[in-house]
């Protein structure tokens, strides 16, 4: 088990309800992470249409997470 800090932008933010929570999980990656806090939360957006970041710094989905990281997805953003 790893405890985490979540961080939400944009319209993910908007559909969790919140722009930060600290979770548990015993996801394997973050993709499994993801899978957990999209289910909980109803999140529609398909990771494969996502970036996330672990710590300040872009991460793969395949990485494990980490004791006391702080993790960010990322929702595809439009300019102007």
């Amino acid at each position: 088990m790893a405890r985490v800090a979540l961080l939400y932008f944009a319209s993910l933010r908007d559909a969790a309800g919140c722009e930060r929570e600290e979770v548990e999980t015993a996801a394997a990656d973050l993709a499994a992470l993801y899978a957990e806090v999209a289910a909980r939360h109803g999140l529609r957006w398909p990771r494969e249409r996502l970036r996330v970041a672990m710590d300040g710094s872009f991460a793969a989905w395949s990485d494990p997470p980490r004791e006391g990281s702080e993790v960010v997805f990322i929702p595809p953003v439009s300019g102007g």
